[in-house]
């Protein structure tokens, strides 16, 4: 028997629903085989059918069967609406997709398998000629039913039966936009404006939109000029989406004028589209909301005719959507992200399109993980999509997230949405590939899915919803697709026909594994050719790899797509797989089996890229280029990362991956030092980072210079002109380094070609070209460089004339600037003029008007001239623009004005500040500035009077980010004067700050009080008698802060708050205060108040002696100080009204001195004395005087210059305790010493004849003796020495003359000529007998040493010495006792020497026995 039509078509992927579905229906009618069954289904909500019965097959052949010739089944197919919150309508439109699908499919399988059955019954029944006839009369009803029927399913995508037509309407009038759309699902029809979807509710009563009875309308009321547009329906469904355009021109009495400007626009016109109002690179956060936008000016401007606005992600167009909304004010265009996620990170780009014509402007948005929930928890995934969907499964995937909470992430886990809000875990165990297949899925049913990652500690928040897919065969999908058709509504005629015998189907083909990893593997193959015309159904069995025992692996859920994925395989074990076909004539032979296949991850990590390279780019952002990994499968991207040097703390600089060796990272601090580093990532996870890259600051990358401007003629000759122009607006962040001049003539009014006036850069802001034409006309163009290269020439000047100036007057003055612009003043500098005159330059005027004025109201600032080259110009109107001049003044008058500085405006800009002095704790003085609006090349120029500072010694200058400090090294009237200090590449952003006489005796005194702070005091201690007979001390501070201790000393010892003491300190008046109820005789003494306040400190003392008269020791004469004929310090002071209980106590920088012997006092004469005195010893001496009558106190600051003036004193009388220089002859020549009382480091020795110093020539300090020594002195030693003393401030010499009586001894003095070895090696019960030669005259003293130590001469050991010139030395049967070392020591009163040598004993048979041990130990080693 022939196949039906729809099993021809159908083949293999619907026959198992088909079976199942016959013997359903074949069921029903034989319970109503008299009547004919109507069978009506629900809706998609309802199950479609019932459980299936026996089938066919099963039936007894004697069982009567009535042949039924038609049966008509009317087919009812309608939906419930569904509203379910959350779901969105492509979610709806699939679920009602695939309940439609599935409807339709199974009541085609009814229906030929109720005509199939029917028909074989009838021909059992009748006769051969009636079974021909009814079965030809069925076949031709079914095909003629099939042909209008939808051959296989009842969705299809959009059509439009009626498209909307364009109209041409007059102003105030309405118009309706019509169209009709088919398909199933009803599509959905949407209206779009110039692209932009209509939004009813935006403009109440404008729009009017209705869907009835198929037609959809759009309705625009009382049309303007805005309403001119092209007008979109879009029609969509699950299927497509289609969409039909008309245009609306709505028409007035200047539509001519505007049709004229769309045609001059389209033929001749060119828009210049400028974005103003830019959105910036953004920073945001998951969850956040944040909008982009920008103004768009476009010229000329048409009226009515609107721009085309379209924004881009990466090159991408972005559409509206839930996450993001677009909007088009009219001249602002808007992109609005209502919640931010990671998958909106990215390069975004707006485009404006007039035309053919189109501008874009692009920024980065970085979008920063959301707080985690868990503290250590990884950051979500992004980007999860379906790479797959099946009836049995979908494979979902993802992209790993950049930060992992700082431990490794161990999976992940993935989620799916079933309903509402019922999230429910795919995996139990936590995956680390990104992809998985998740099963158990219903089929036609959609989902929505999510990803969350897990570290060790916790589980991350969960990545942004993935979008909705149904599961459905795919191959079902893509013939729906290539055949759709309209939804039908009729009746179905089905006749029995007797069945056939089923088919055992083939082995399936093409089998392999698409897929595998440490989790799952994906199986796939093609259906077999031999199947029969039923469905099939597939048994997937697996073995390992070397044997064959096969076993089947999905033996309870039959799978019935030609997919599969296998889980719950051991990891790195091999297998191979093989799939058998089943029916219900059943199951056939097996698949070829696949290759062997090892569990684990095919996709390997990828490798970590190379050479990170970091480059300058702005004063935020770095470019960070890299090599690629190295042959990388399925890369996904790259993250970077950046670190503060020296932080150890790594930031991404990018949370979603990107592609290419390229990626600007923005954000980072401006002056900060970085290193980056990059990692790619691929499904299988991340690669181990890169090496760190070299640390790179954050700044702006150096730039061309812009054109210099304003050129002008500063002087000119009958064959040469100078030139002078300004510099460079903007420096390009670097240093100008020279200027190139180009010129051309120009013969009546017509330029010529440009030459080069100057081949090696010009460094100053002015230059004279030579070799002109005398009376011809020139113009120039000047081009600025630095380090960056070339920058473009200035534009061209007005011409010049060369020609002889005879005028004696000064040229103009150039390189006219300001600067330090306030609301009522600002600095105007400026250079002297070139061309002098016939006198020299002698002063300027400076002029000024508002930028406004007319020339005739120039007016000048200064009456005489001013011989500075700049000047402060005061009693400015705030908000008034200002231009200015300067004319420079000779002799014989006053000269050309110079070019205008201006215009500038008279105002304090926000953020403005000023130069401010600092004095640290340590006295240190400087000047600070700072600066919020510096450009990214900006820098600091300090200047005093307006004159660079670049190479003062006296300063330093240090500056970083927006702030800079210049510090005075020792600040003095030298340094009285105008500091200023301008920011580069502003307009004229600077402050200043004036040092003159008065303000450096404040700052001085200021820096003297926070080396040495004191707490101020306006009154002293004082006591007073109140009534009843108390007593109150006080004293009075300047100022008291919340910090201040005070101690009460009464005779020494601290006293406190008690019956007998009250104190009170009022920190508000500083007033201190303490009170004691009553005077007795045991308080009598010494009251002293000590006050600390931070480093501060001051005090007070009062005696209390009887009535209160002071009474007690003081000094006469204060300390201080004189150095001794022995080079030492004595510290004295004098003292009165001293007895004998009087103490005396020292103290060096508050520490008290111990001194050893006791003041008499009886020459009224205390003193110190300091032996050696030097830097260790500066520092502050007190002197205090006590008794039991109260005390007093003397202080001496050796410290600073004080410290300097002793110290000179103490070389000066060292100096001259040096004695006169003397000759000593020593064992290596003679030395040349001067001793004095000590030798300080202070005290510089000098030789009066530079003297060169060798090996062979030393001076040095030994003790008190300062030495210069000669050794082996020859001949060419001879001649006069000169030793200098400075002591700072003199110098004292001492000579010697080397020459006459004093070389002959150098010849004579005593040395070993020779003949003695350095190593003597003899054997044990050997003679030794050496013999060597001295000189010396007179004849040297000969003597032996043994180990350092004198030698006694024995019968052993014997030593002579003959004729003043033989040494002999004799040792008779040497022994081991015997060895050592040895020295003959020659003498005589010129010098002496010492000759050294080594004697070594040895024993014959013991160094055998050594030799033989050392062979045995060789020979063990070589086994």
């Amino acid at each position: 028997m022939s196949l039906s039509y729809y099993q021809k078509l159908h083949q293999h992927y619907d026959s198992s629903y088909r079976n199942r579905d016959l013997r359903t229906t074949m069921s029903q009618y034989q319970q109503e085989k008299k009547s004919s069954a109507i069978y009506t289904h629900g809706s998609a909500q309802q199950p479609l059918l019932c459980c299936s019965p026996p089938g066919i097959r099963g039936l007894q052949p004697g069982n009567p069967i009535i042949a039924i010739h038609s049966i008509h089944v009317l087919l009812l197919l309608y939906f419930s609406q569904v509203h379910v919150s959350g779901i969105t309508d492509t979610e709806e439109e699939r679920i009602k997709e695939a309940a439609a699908y599935i409807a339709q499919r199974n009541l085609l399988a009814s229906e030929e398998g109720i005509t199939a059955s029917k028909q074989s019954a009838v021909s059992k029944q009748s006769t051969v000629s009636k079974q021909s006839a009814v079965s030809k009369q069925s076949l031709e009803e079914t095909e003629a039913f099939h042909r209008k029927l939808n051959e296989d399913h009842l969705l299809h995508a959009p059509e439009f039966v009626i498209k909307p037509r364009s109209h041409t309407v007059w102003e105030k009038e309405n118009v309706k936009l019509h169209c009709s759309v088919s398909g199933w699902p009803e599509p959905r029809v949407t209206w779009y404006k110039n692209q932009v979807p209509i939004n009813v509710h935006a403009n109440p009563g404008k729009y009017i939109i209705e869907s009835r009875y198929g037609m959809h309308t759009l309705e625009i009321n009382a049309c303007d000029f805005e309403d001119t547009a092209q007008y979109r329906a879009s029609a969509m469904n699950v299927k497509g989406e289609l969409s039909a355009y008309a245009s609306v021109v709505v028409k007035s009495r200047f539509a001519a004028l505007v049709l004229f400007k769309v045609y001059f626009k389209k033929f001749v016109l060119v828009f210049e589209i400028h974005f103003d109002d830019k959105f910036d690179v953004s920073f945001g956060r998951e969850g956040e909301t944040m909008s982009l936008g920008c103004r768009v000016v476009i010229t000329p401007e048409i009226k009515h005719f609107q721009p085309e606005i379209q924004w881009y992600r990466n090159g991408a167009p972005v559409s509206p959507s839930k996450w993001v909304q677009t909007l088009w004010s009219g001249d602002r265009a808007t992109l609005t992200f209502s919640h931010l996620n990671k998958e909106d990170e990215g390069l975004y780009t707006i485009r404006v399109r007039m035309g053919e014509y189109y501008e874009q402007y692009s920024a980065y948005v970085f979008v920063r993980d959301a707080d985690a929930e868990i503290e250590g928890a990884p950051a979500s995934p992004l980007d999860v999509v379906c790479l797959d969907a099946n009836k049995d499964y979908i494979i979902i995937s993802w992209k790993q997230p950049a930060v992992d909470g700082g431990s490794p992430i161990l999976g992940y886990f993935i989620d799916k949405l079933v309903g509402t809000d019922s999230w429910s875990q795919c995996n139990d165990t936590p995956v680390k590939f990104a992809r998985f297949p998740v099963t158990g899925l219903i089929e036609g049913r959609s989902y929505i899915f999510r990803v969350r990652a897990v570290n060790k500690n916790g589980i991350g928040l969960p990545s942004r919803v993935s979008e909705p897919v149904a599961a459905l065969d795919p191959a079902e999908k893509a013939r729906l697709k290539s055949r759709p058709s309209a939804p039908w509504t009729g009746q179905i005629i089905v006749t029995e026909e007797e069945p056939t015998e089923g088919i055992v189907p083939g082995p399936p083909t093409d089998l392999s594994v698409t897929e595998a990893t440490r989790s799952y593997v994906v199986l796939s193959w093609k259906p077999p050719g031999q199947r029969g015309h039923e469905g099939i159904l597939y048994f997937v069995e697996k073995c390992d790899a070397g044997t064959e025992n096969w076993q089947r692996v999905n033996t309870e859920l039959p799978v019935k797509s030609p997919r599969f994925a296998l889980f719950d395989l051991a990891e790195g074990k091999s297998y191979r797989f093989r799939v058998r076909c089943s029916n219900s004539a059943g199951v056939g032979e097996p698949s070829e089996a696949t290759e062997v296949t090892v569990v684990g991850d095919k996709l390997d990590i990828p490798k970590p890229p190379g050479k990170i390279i970091p480059s300058r780019n702005t004063d935020t952002s770095v470019i960070v280029s890299w090599e690629e990994s190295k042959d990388a499968k399925e890369l996904v991207g790259y993250y970077i990362e950046a670190s503060v040097v020296g932080s150890g703390k790594w930031e991404p600089c990018n949370n979603n991956p990107v592609k290419g060796p390229r990626f600007t990272c923005h954000g980072l601090a401006t002056g900060q030092s970085y290193i980056f580093r990059v990692r790619a990532v691929n499904a299988a996870g991340l690669s181990e980072y890169s090496q760190d890259s070299e640390a790179i600051e954050v700044k702006a990358a150096i730039a061309a210079p812009s054109p210099p401007c304003d050129i002008t003629c500063l002087e000119s000759f009958r064959d040469s002109m100078v030139l002078g122009w300004k510099q460079p607006d903007k420096t390009g962040g670097a240093e100008i380094t020279g200027y190139y001049v180009n010129y051309r003539e120009v013969i009546d009014g017509v330029p010529g070609r440009w030459r080069e006036a100057n081949i090696k850069a010009v460094s100053d802001e002015a230059y004279k070209i030579s070799n002109l034409k005398e009376n011809m006309v020139y113009q120039f163009q000047v081009a600025a460089m630095n380090i960056a290269g070339l920058g473009e020439p200035s534009a061209v000047s007005q011409c010049f004339k060369c020609e002889e100036w005879t005028i004696a007057v000064p040229g103009p003055p150039h390189n006219v600037k300001y600067s330090e612009v306030r609301k009522t003043s600002l600095v105007l500098q400026w250079k002297p003029p070139i061309h002098s005159g016939r006198t020299p330059v002698t002063g300027y005027f400076v002029d000024l008007k508002e930028a406004n004025a007319k020339d005739d109201q120039w007016r000048g600032l200064n009456k005489a001239a001013i011989k500075n080259t700049y000047l402060r110009v005061q009693g400015l109107k705030e908000g008034v623009s200002y231009v200015l001049r300067v004319r420079a003044v000779n002799q014989a008058g006053v000269g050309k004005p110079s070019d205008l500085a201006g215009p500038v405006v008279a105002e304090t800009r926000p953020g403005t500040k000023e130069v401010v002095v600092n004095v640290d704790d340590d006295g240190v003085i400087s000047l600070n500035f700072e600066c919020d609006q510096m450009a990214p090349n900006s820098q600091f120029n300090w200047s005093k009077d307006y004159v660079s500072t670049e190479d003062s010694p006296r300063l330093e200058v240090e500056s970083k980010g927006n702030k800079t400090k210049m510090t005075f090294k020792d600040l003095g009237t030298e340094d009285l004067g105008i500091y200023s200090c301008d920011v580069t590449d502003t307009d004229g952003i600077g402050s200043s700050y004036l040092i003159d006489e008065e303000e450096l005796k404040r700052l001085l005194a200021l820096s003297q009080e926070h080396k040495f702070p004191t707490v101020p005091i306006k009154s002293e201690l004082a006591v007073e008698i109140l009534e009843k007979g108390q007593v109150r001390f006080w004293m009075q501070a300047e100022k008291l802060s919340g910090n201040t201790k005070v101690s009460y000393i009464f005779n020494d010892k601290e006293i406190f708050e008690g019956p007998k003491y009250k104190m009170h300190i009022d920190r508000n008046t500083g007033i201190i205060e303490m009170f004691m109820e009553k005077l007795q005789d045991e308080d009598e003494g010494t009251y002293t108040f000590q006050l600390q306040d931070g480093k501060a400190t001051g005090h007070s003392t009062l005696v209390l002696i009887g009535d209160g008269k002071k009474s007690c020791p003081h000094f006469a004469e204060y300390l201080s100080w004189e150095v001794t004929g022995e080079c030492n310090v004595l510290l004295k002071c004098k003292v009165a009204n001293i007895k004998k209980e009087t103490h005396i106590v020292w103290y060096k920088d508050e520490r008290e001195i111990s001194v050893d012997e006791k003041h008499d006092f009886k020459d009224g004469i205390c003193t110190l004395l300091i032996t050696e005195f030097s830097k260790k010893d500066a520092g502050i001496y007190e002197v205090i005087l006590k008794d039991d009558r109260g005390k007093d106190k003397s202080r001496l600051k050796l410290v600073d210059e004080a410290f300097k003036e002793l110290m000179t004193e103490v070389c000066k009388t060292i100096a001259l305790s040096a004695t006169d220089l003397k000759i000593q002859s020593t064992a290596e020549g003679i030395r040349l010493y001067s001793s004095v009382t000590y030798y300080l480091d202070d005290l510089k020795v000098n030789c009066g004849t530079p003297v060169k110093y060798t090996d062979r020539v030393k001076s040095g300090v030994t003790g008190e003796q300062i030495w210069l020594q000669i050794n082996e002195p020859t001949p060419n030693d001879k001649g006069k020495y000169v030793m200098e003393l400075f002591d700072g401030k003199t110098g004292h010499r001492k000579t010697v003359d080397l020459s006459g009586q004093e070389m002959p001894m150098l010849a004579d003095r005593a040395r070993v000529v020779g003949g003695l070895p350095d190593v003597v090696t003899i054997q044990e019960g050997k003679a030794l007998n050496l013999t060597c030669i001295v000189w010396g005259d007179p004849t040297p003293e000969v003597s032996w040493l043994k180990n350092e130590k004198p030698l006694v001469p024995d019968d052993h050991c014997s030593v002579k010495f003959e004729a003043g010139k033989t040494a002999y030395f004799t040792v008779s049967g040497v022994s081991t006792a015997d060895s050592g070392k040895y020295g003959l020591v020659v003498k005589n009163k010129y010098g002496s020497e010492i000759s050294d040598f080594t004697i070594s004993v040895f024993i014959p048979e013991e160094e055998a026995r050594k030799a033989t041990e050392q062979a045995q130990k060789g020979n063990k080693k070589a086994k």
